[in-house]
């Protein structure tokens, strides 16, 4: 039996990681990869005291951080994702995909949300045949091709921005005029003469047999459809919160996440921000749960 059950691996699983440790925590650490969603990200600029990193090098400090903390007090079971999570007699039992399954105390849940999937027909038949969701993983294989980007957003611009190395055209399609990235990116990226923005649009199909072929958008104003051949989309879509494991013990919301009492620390299953109602705070709050349950333990 652990005292705490840490899941997910970004930067606010790793600083309540770390802080278990420190707090001497019998402590076992859940988590698929490290990074969170910064991993695919080509250089990160607003981690404060580090002028730019890649969501690669972000990935592998948070990992080394935690190990040099970890010792015989924090167990790291990597690689997993947590299928499954229940209230027992004396706490929570955990299970995961791989058939693992541990039993915590509390459980303490940062796993933040997963990519919104693109829902159009053509699309599931073609994902990772010409559908991707990773650039820094996938855009080296789209090298002289022509390449959509779907989202305005700033995940979206850093997907065109690295798609502008190995193809000749980036259409980055958007189903506002306004674009939701930072300025400074949005101008950045349009500036560069093989990126081209459409607006307001939003995908209604994709063609291809084996292999991507084209994109089928639709203009949200005049309702004019239009074909647009590429050999590849990278959806940039937003995300969900990675709440399936705690359905029917929790309650969730109409966007799935978490409804908690900020007051409060009911049923001992504690949330952060990136799963419950606000992302900005997380590894502060993550901190400062960790110390309600280090005075439980």
């Amino acid at each position: 039996m652990y005292d705490l059950a840490i899941i997910g691996g970004g930067p606010a699983g790793v600083a309540a990681g770390v802080y278990a440790s420190r707090k001497r925590l019998k402590t076992v650490f859940i988590t698929k990869e490290w990074g969170g969603q910064s991993v695919v990200s080509e250089g990160i600029e607003n981690w404060i005291g580090t002028v730019k990193i890649s969501g690669m090098e972000l990935a592998e400090n948070l990992k080394n951080h935690l190990l040099a903390y970890a010792a015989d007090i924090v167990e790291v079971v990597e690689g997993e994702l947590v299928a499954k999570v229940e209230k027992s007699a004396e706490g929570f039992h955990i299970t995961t995909d791989g058939g693992k399954s541990f039993d915590a105390k509390t459980v303490l849940i940062t796993a933040g949300s997963h990519r919104r999937k693109l829902e159009v027909p053509g699309a599931t038949a073609l994902e990772h045949k010409g559908i991707t969701y990773c650039a820094s993983c996938d855009g080296p294989l789209f090298a002289g091709k022509d390449v959509a980007v779907i989202g305005g957003g700033n995940a979206g611009f850093e997907t065109a921005a690295q798609l502008m190395a190995y193809c000749p055209h980036v259409y980055l399609l958007h189903r506002r005029r306004e674009f939701r990235a930072d300025p400074v990116t949005v101008e950045r990226v349009l500036k560069n003469p093989a990126v081209k923005a459409i607006t307001p649009v939003e995908p209604i199909e994709v063609k291809g047999e084996k292999f991507v072929t084209a994109l089928v958008y639709k203009n949200v104003e005049t309702g004019e459809t239009t074909e647009l051949p590429v050999g590849g989309i990278f959806v940039e879509i937003g995300s969900v919160p990675s709440t399936e494991y705690v359905k029917g013990l929790v309650e969730l919301n109409q966007y799935g996440q978490v409804v908690v009492d900020p007051r409060t620390q009911r049923a001992r299953l504690l949330q952060t921000p990136e799963i419950a109602s606000d992302a900005r705070r997380g590894v502060r709050l993550s901190r400062k749960e960790l110390f309600a349950i280090y005075n439980r333990a």
